[in-house]
Protein backbone atom coordinates (compact mmCIF):
# COMPACT_ATOMS: atom_id res chain seq x y z
CA UNK A 1 0.00 0.00 0.00
CA UNK A 2 2.90 2.46 1.02
CA UNK A 3 4.49 1.68 -2.28
CA UNK A 4 0.96 1.73 -4.81
CA UNK A 5 -0.69 5.22 -2.84
CA UNK A 6 2.52 7.19 -2.27
CA UNK A 7 5.62 6.44 -3.68
CA UNK A 8 5.05 4.97 -6.85
CA UNK A 9 2.74 8.42 -7.75
CA UNK A 10 5.89 10.48 -6.73
CA UNK A 11 8.23 8.01 -8.51
CA UNK A 12 5.54 8.31 -11.63
CA UNK A 13 5.70 12.18 -11.72
CA UNK A 14 9.94 12.42 -11.89
CA UNK A 15 12.18 11.22 -15.45
CA UNK A 16 12.44 7.38 -15.18
CA UNK A 17 15.89 7.51 -15.17
CA UNK A 18 16.04 10.20 -12.12
CA UNK A 19 13.55 7.98 -9.90
CA UNK A 20 15.77 4.32 -10.98
CA UNK A 21 18.74 6.10 -9.17
CA UNK A 22 16.67 7.37 -6.27
CA UNK A 23 15.65 3.62 -5.73
CA UNK A 24 18.80 2.29 -6.19
CA UNK A 25 20.83 5.17 -3.95
CA UNK A 26 18.01 4.79 -1.16
CA UNK A 27 18.59 0.69 -1.24
CA UNK A 28 22.10 1.41 -1.21
CA UNK A 29 22.16 3.84 1.68
CA UNK A 30 19.79 1.84 3.80
CA UNK A 31 21.73 -1.13 3.36
CA UNK A 32 24.81 0.71 5.39
CA UNK A 33 22.23 1.33 8.25
CA UNK A 34 22.85 -1.25 10.56
CA UNK A 35 19.77 -3.10 11.60
CA UNK A 36 17.83 -1.47 8.31
CA UNK A 37 18.48 -4.27 6.07
CA UNK A 38 16.71 -6.48 8.72
CA UNK A 39 13.62 -4.24 9.02
CA UNK A 40 12.90 -4.25 5.38
CA UNK A 41 13.40 -8.08 5.68
CA UNK A 42 10.69 -7.84 7.99
CA UNK A 43 8.70 -5.36 5.86
CA UNK A 44 9.19 -7.30 2.34
CA UNK A 45 10.93 -10.61 3.11
CA UNK A 46 9.37 -14.18 1.46
CA UNK A 47 9.15 -16.54 4.24
CA UNK A 48 10.60 -20.09 3.15
CA UNK A 49 8.53 -22.42 2.22
CA UNK A 50 9.81 -25.55 0.79
CA UNK A 51 7.70 -26.28 -2.25
CA UNK A 52 9.47 -23.18 -3.85
CA UNK A 53 12.85 -24.26 -2.99
CA UNK A 54 14.65 -24.73 -5.90
CA UNK A 55 18.77 -26.74 -6.18
CA UNK A 56 19.95 -25.47 -9.65
CA UNK A 57 23.72 -25.40 -10.82
CA UNK A 58 24.73 -27.06 -7.01
CA UNK A 59 23.16 -23.45 -5.84
CA UNK A 60 20.08 -23.14 -3.38
CA UNK A 61 17.47 -20.50 -4.17
CA UNK A 62 14.75 -20.28 -0.96
CA UNK A 63 12.31 -19.55 -4.14
CA UNK A 64 12.60 -19.12 -7.94
CA UNK A 65 12.09 -15.44 -8.66
CA UNK A 66 14.87 -13.21 -8.66
CA UNK A 67 15.70 -9.97 -9.92
CA UNK A 68 16.80 -9.15 -13.37
CA UNK A 69 19.91 -7.48 -14.37
CA UNK A 70 19.66 -3.75 -15.54
CA UNK A 71 18.32 -2.43 -12.24
CA UNK A 72 21.45 -2.38 -9.94
CA UNK A 73 23.89 -1.90 -12.55
CA UNK A 74 27.20 -1.27 -10.56
CA UNK A 75 26.30 -3.85 -7.49
CA UNK A 76 25.90 -0.24 -5.30
CA UNK A 77 22.39 -1.88 -3.62
CA UNK A 78 22.82 -5.74 -3.59
CA UNK A 79 22.29 -6.03 0.20
CA UNK A 80 19.09 -4.23 0.01
CA UNK A 81 17.73 -6.10 -2.85
CA UNK A 82 18.71 -8.91 -0.99
CA UNK A 83 16.66 -8.52 2.13
CA UNK A 84 13.02 -7.66 -0.17
CA UNK A 85 12.00 -10.89 -0.84
CA UNK A 86 13.88 -11.91 -4.08
CA UNK A 87 15.31 -15.53 -4.33
CA UNK A 88 18.44 -14.79 -6.01
CA UNK A 89 19.18 -11.08 -7.34
CA UNK A 90 21.70 -10.26 -10.98
CA UNK A 91 23.76 -7.21 -11.12
CA UNK A 92 25.21 -5.76 -13.92
CA UNK A 93 25.57 -5.42 -16.54
CA UNK A 94 28.84 -4.57 -16.02
CA UNK A 95 32.28 -4.24 -18.71
CA UNK A 96 35.64 -3.94 -17.99
CA UNK A 97 36.13 0.10 -18.23
CA UNK A 98 33.62 2.07 -16.77
CA UNK A 99 31.56 3.90 -19.68
CA UNK A 100 28.83 6.60 -19.90
CA UNK A 101 26.21 4.65 -22.33
CA UNK A 102 24.23 6.44 -24.32
CA UNK A 103 22.91 10.11 -24.06
CA UNK A 104 19.64 11.05 -22.03
CA UNK A 105 16.63 10.34 -22.17
CA UNK A 106 17.05 6.70 -22.18
CA UNK A 107 14.71 5.74 -20.08
CA UNK A 108 10.97 5.70 -20.53
CA UNK A 109 7.72 4.19 -19.25
CA UNK A 110 4.53 3.16 -21.03
CA UNK A 111 1.99 2.87 -18.29
CA UNK A 112 -1.03 1.97 -20.47
CA UNK A 113 1.36 -1.46 -21.60
CA UNK A 114 2.80 -1.77 -18.33
CA UNK A 115 6.22 -1.60 -20.15
CA UNK A 116 9.87 0.44 -20.19
CA UNK A 117 11.45 1.02 -23.22
CA UNK A 118 15.54 1.94 -22.47
CA UNK A 119 18.60 2.51 -24.45
CA UNK A 120 20.62 2.78 -21.29
CA UNK A 121 23.95 1.22 -23.51
CA UNK A 122 25.70 -0.21 -20.50
CA UNK A 123 26.39 2.51 -18.55
CA UNK A 124 28.46 1.34 -15.29
CA UNK A 125 31.37 2.28 -13.44
CA UNK A 126 33.59 -0.60 -14.29
CA UNK A 127 33.94 -4.37 -13.18
CA UNK A 128 36.93 -2.80 -10.38
CA UNK A 129 34.29 -0.66 -9.20
CA UNK A 130 32.15 -3.10 -9.04
CA UNK A 131 34.38 -5.74 -7.26
CA UNK A 132 34.62 -2.72 -4.77
CA UNK A 133 31.35 -2.97 -3.75
CA UNK A 134 30.32 -6.48 -3.81
CA UNK A 135 33.51 -7.14 -1.31
CA UNK A 136 32.19 -4.93 0.97
CA UNK A 137 28.40 -6.60 1.00
CA UNK A 138 26.97 -7.86 4.81
CA UNK A 139 23.44 -9.28 3.48
CA UNK A 140 24.26 -12.82 1.74
CA UNK A 141 20.28 -13.94 2.44
CA UNK A 142 20.52 -15.32 -1.60
CA UNK A 143 22.57 -16.05 -4.27
CA UNK A 144 24.07 -13.29 -6.85
CA UNK A 145 24.62 -13.70 -10.26
CA UNK A 146 27.02 -11.11 -12.22
CA UNK A 147 25.78 -10.03 -15.62
CA UNK A 148 28.80 -8.85 -17.76
CA UNK A 149 29.04 -7.59 -21.54
CA UNK A 150 31.45 -5.66 -23.42
CA UNK A 151 32.76 -2.33 -24.40
CA UNK A 152 30.92 -0.05 -26.55
CA UNK A 153 34.31 0.85 -28.46
CA UNK A 154 35.45 -2.88 -28.31
CA UNK A 155 34.93 -4.56 -31.48
CA UNK A 156 33.34 -7.57 -31.70
CA UNK A 157 36.92 -9.73 -32.63
CA UNK A 158 38.38 -8.72 -29.39
CA UNK A 159 35.23 -8.91 -27.32
CA UNK A 160 36.41 -11.89 -26.19
CA UNK A 161 38.90 -10.36 -24.16
CA UNK A 162 36.32 -7.98 -21.97
CA UNK A 163 34.21 -11.05 -21.00
CA UNK A 164 37.35 -12.91 -19.60
CA UNK A 165 38.38 -9.44 -18.32
CA UNK A 166 35.05 -8.91 -16.21
CA UNK A 167 35.25 -12.68 -15.11
CA UNK A 168 38.85 -12.24 -13.94
CA UNK A 169 38.05 -9.25 -12.04
CA UNK A 170 35.04 -10.96 -10.44
CA UNK A 171 35.10 -14.62 -9.84
CA UNK A 172 35.19 -14.23 -6.13
CA UNK A 173 32.00 -11.83 -6.33
CA UNK A 174 29.23 -13.85 -7.41
CA UNK A 175 27.60 -17.03 -7.03
CA UNK A 176 26.87 -17.79 -10.98
CA UNK A 177 27.77 -15.31 -14.38
CA UNK A 178 25.46 -14.58 -17.20
CA UNK A 179 26.90 -13.37 -20.43
CA UNK A 180 25.07 -10.61 -22.22
CA UNK A 181 25.39 -10.54 -25.71
CA UNK A 182 22.06 -9.58 -26.47
CA UNK A 183 20.74 -5.97 -25.71
CA UNK A 184 19.71 -4.00 -28.18
CA UNK A 185 21.52 -1.07 -27.22
CA UNK A 186 25.01 -1.79 -28.07
CA UNK A 187 25.68 -1.31 -31.57
CA UNK A 188 26.48 -5.16 -33.12
CA UNK A 189 26.03 -6.75 -29.75
CA UNK A 190 23.30 -9.37 -30.91
CA UNK A 191 25.91 -10.55 -33.80
CA UNK A 192 27.58 -12.38 -31.35
CA UNK A 193 24.77 -14.69 -30.69
CA UNK A 194 24.94 -16.70 -33.92
CA UNK A 195 27.42 -18.37 -35.80
CA UNK A 196 31.47 -19.01 -34.68
CA UNK A 197 31.53 -15.98 -32.84
CA UNK A 198 29.22 -17.12 -30.36
CA UNK A 199 30.82 -20.85 -30.13
CA UNK A 200 34.39 -19.09 -30.03
CA UNK A 201 33.08 -16.70 -27.50
CA UNK A 202 31.90 -19.11 -25.13
CA UNK A 203 35.11 -20.74 -25.33
CA UNK A 204 36.67 -18.11 -23.93
CA UNK A 205 34.24 -17.75 -21.55
CA UNK A 206 34.05 -21.26 -20.20
CA UNK A 207 38.32 -21.72 -20.37
CA UNK A 208 38.52 -18.04 -18.13
CA UNK A 209 35.86 -19.62 -15.79
CA UNK A 210 38.20 -22.61 -15.60
CA UNK A 211 41.55 -21.11 -15.34
CA UNK A 212 40.15 -19.07 -12.59
CA UNK A 213 38.33 -21.89 -10.79
CA UNK A 214 41.79 -23.66 -10.81
CA UNK A 215 43.89 -20.81 -9.42
CA UNK A 216 41.12 -21.13 -5.85
CA UNK A 217 41.02 -25.28 -6.40
CA UNK A 218 37.72 -25.72 -6.90
CA UNK A 219 34.80 -26.63 -9.90
CA UNK A 220 34.10 -23.69 -11.93
CA UNK A 221 31.53 -21.43 -11.47
CA UNK A 222 28.18 -21.62 -13.32
CA UNK A 223 27.64 -19.91 -16.74
CA UNK A 224 24.90 -18.24 -18.19
CA UNK A 225 23.93 -17.03 -21.52
CA UNK A 226 20.91 -14.51 -21.74
CA UNK A 227 19.55 -14.49 -25.65
CA UNK A 228 17.12 -12.28 -27.51
CA UNK A 229 13.53 -12.61 -27.85
CA UNK A 230 13.82 -11.39 -31.48
CA UNK A 231 15.09 -14.25 -33.82
CA UNK A 232 13.68 -16.55 -36.38
CA UNK A 233 13.04 -19.79 -35.74
CA UNK A 234 16.07 -21.04 -37.30
CA UNK A 235 18.12 -18.64 -36.01
CA UNK A 236 17.41 -19.73 -32.41
CA UNK A 237 17.79 -23.38 -33.10
CA UNK A 238 21.34 -22.64 -33.89
CA UNK A 239 22.25 -20.34 -31.29
CA UNK A 240 20.67 -22.58 -28.74
CA UNK A 241 22.40 -25.98 -30.53
CA UNK A 242 25.44 -23.87 -29.81
CA UNK A 243 25.25 -23.01 -26.32
CA UNK A 244 24.12 -26.41 -25.52
CA UNK A 245 27.22 -27.57 -27.14
CA UNK A 246 29.59 -25.13 -24.97
CA UNK A 247 29.13 -26.68 -22.19
CA UNK A 248 28.02 -23.70 -19.98
CA UNK A 249 25.52 -23.86 -17.45
CA UNK A 250 22.28 -22.53 -18.82
CA UNK A 251 20.33 -20.09 -20.87
CA UNK A 252 18.16 -16.93 -19.50
CA UNK A 253 15.61 -16.06 -21.84
CA UNK A 254 14.83 -13.22 -22.59
CA UNK A 255 16.25 -9.81 -22.92
CA UNK A 256 14.24 -7.13 -24.50
CA UNK A 257 12.80 -6.75 -27.46
CA UNK A 258 12.96 -4.54 -30.80
CA UNK A 259 9.37 -5.85 -31.19
CA UNK A 260 6.37 -2.89 -30.89
CA UNK A 261 3.33 -5.00 -31.70
CA UNK A 262 0.05 -4.05 -29.62
CA UNK A 263 1.49 -1.26 -28.05
CA UNK A 264 -0.71 2.24 -27.44
CA UNK A 265 1.65 4.81 -25.76
CA UNK A 266 3.26 8.00 -27.58
CA UNK A 267 6.82 6.17 -26.34
CA UNK A 268 6.52 3.39 -28.69
CA UNK A 269 8.00 5.18 -31.46
CA UNK A 270 11.16 5.30 -28.81
CA UNK A 271 14.31 3.21 -30.09
CA UNK A 272 16.05 0.81 -27.56
CA UNK A 273 15.01 -2.53 -25.99
CA UNK A 274 11.10 -3.16 -24.62
CA UNK A 275 10.43 -5.18 -21.41
CA UNK A 276 7.26 -5.99 -19.47
CA UNK A 277 3.88 -7.42 -19.99
CA UNK A 278 4.23 -7.09 -24.12
CA UNK A 279 7.36 -8.98 -23.69
CA UNK A 280 5.14 -11.76 -21.85
CA UNK A 281 3.78 -14.61 -24.69
CA UNK A 282 7.02 -14.33 -26.85
CA UNK A 283 9.65 -15.12 -24.27
CA UNK A 284 7.32 -17.99 -22.88
CA UNK A 285 7.09 -18.94 -26.49
CA UNK A 286 10.84 -19.24 -26.58
CA UNK A 287 11.50 -20.74 -23.15
CA UNK A 288 9.15 -23.28 -24.78
CA UNK A 289 11.42 -23.53 -27.89
CA UNK A 290 14.57 -23.82 -25.92
CA UNK A 291 13.19 -26.78 -23.49
CA UNK A 292 12.01 -28.73 -26.40
CA UNK A 293 15.07 -28.72 -28.47
CA UNK A 294 16.75 -29.59 -25.63
CA UNK A 295 14.97 -32.13 -24.00
CA UNK A 296 15.00 -29.73 -20.99
CA UNK A 297 18.71 -31.24 -20.47
CA UNK A 298 19.99 -27.40 -20.33
CA UNK A 299 18.82 -25.37 -17.22
CA UNK A 300 16.62 -22.38 -18.11
CA UNK A 301 15.59 -18.69 -15.91
CA UNK A 302 12.67 -16.90 -17.83
CA UNK A 303 11.98 -13.15 -17.92
CA UNK A 304 9.99 -11.12 -19.75
CA UNK A 305 6.55 -10.03 -18.78
CA UNK A 306 5.89 -11.55 -15.25
CA UNK A 307 3.33 -9.26 -13.18
CA UNK A 308 1.30 -12.43 -12.28
CA UNK A 309 2.05 -15.69 -10.16
CA UNK A 310 -0.46 -17.11 -13.69
CA UNK A 311 2.88 -15.02 -15.45
CA UNK A 312 5.56 -17.35 -13.76
CA UNK A 313 4.13 -20.21 -13.81
CA UNK A 314 3.53 -20.32 -17.33
CA UNK A 315 7.29 -20.16 -18.06
CA UNK A 316 7.80 -22.76 -15.41
CA UNK A 317 5.66 -25.27 -16.53
CA UNK A 318 7.09 -23.82 -20.54
CA UNK A 319 10.27 -25.14 -19.00
CA UNK A 320 12.26 -22.22 -16.74
CA UNK A 321 13.37 -23.33 -13.79
CA UNK A 322 13.81 -19.83 -12.21
CA UNK A 323 12.61 -16.86 -13.28
CA UNK A 324 12.85 -12.86 -13.09
CA UNK A 325 11.22 -9.57 -13.10
CA UNK A 326 12.57 -6.37 -13.41
CA UNK A 327 9.35 -4.16 -15.16
CA UNK A 328 6.69 -5.62 -12.33
CA UNK A 329 9.18 -4.39 -9.70
CA UNK A 330 8.79 -0.85 -11.04
CA UNK A 331 4.96 -0.80 -11.90
CA UNK A 332 3.99 -3.21 -8.81
CA UNK A 333 6.64 -2.32 -5.78
CA UNK A 334 8.74 -4.67 -3.62
CA UNK A 335 5.37 -6.31 -2.21
CA UNK A 336 5.10 -8.24 -6.18
CA UNK A 337 7.65 -11.05 -4.14
CA UNK A 338 5.19 -12.11 -1.83
CA UNK A 339 2.45 -11.59 -4.38
CA UNK A 340 4.34 -14.02 -6.95
CA UNK A 341 5.54 -16.73 -4.46
CA UNK A 342 2.09 -17.18 -2.55
CA UNK A 343 0.33 -17.14 -5.64
CA UNK A 344 3.29 -20.40 -6.97
CA UNK A 345 2.48 -21.89 -4.14
CA UNK A 346 -1.30 -21.95 -5.02
CA UNK A 347 -0.23 -22.95 -8.55
CA UNK A 348 1.81 -25.95 -7.50
CA UNK A 349 -1.36 -26.90 -4.81
CA UNK A 350 -3.64 -26.57 -7.73
CA UNK A 351 -1.83 -29.22 -10.27
CA UNK A 352 -1.07 -31.35 -7.57
CA UNK A 353 2.68 -30.87 -7.71
CA UNK A 354 4.77 -31.25 -4.27
CA UNK A 355 7.12 -28.92 -5.52
CA UNK A 356 8.32 -26.56 -8.23
CA UNK A 357 10.97 -28.66 -9.75
CA UNK A 358 7.97 -30.92 -10.84
CA UNK A 359 6.09 -28.45 -12.53
CA UNK A 360 8.84 -27.47 -15.07
CA UNK A 361 8.39 -28.09 -18.37
CA UNK A 362 4.92 -29.69 -17.25
CA UNK A 363 3.36 -28.56 -21.18
CA UNK A 364 5.96 -30.59 -22.47
CA UNK A 365 4.40 -33.91 -20.91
Amino acid sequence: MLYKSILKPLFFKMDPEKAHHLVVDGLAAAGAIPGATSIMNAMYGVAATPELQTELFGITFPHPVGLAAGLDKNGTASDGFSSIGFGFTEVGTVTPKGQPGNPQPRLFRLPPDEALINRMGFNNYGAEAMKERLDKRKVHRVPIAVNIGKNKDTPNELAADDYRSCISVLYDCGDFFVVNISSPNTQGLRDLQHGDELKQLLQAVTNEMSVQAQKRGAAPKPVLVKIAPDMSQDQLEHTVHTIKESGVAGIIATNTTLSRDGLTHAHASETGGLSGRPLRDRSTEVIACIYRQTGGAIPIIGSGGIFTAQDAYDKIRAGSSLVEIYTALIYKGPGVLRELTSGLTECLKKDGYRNIAEAVGADHR
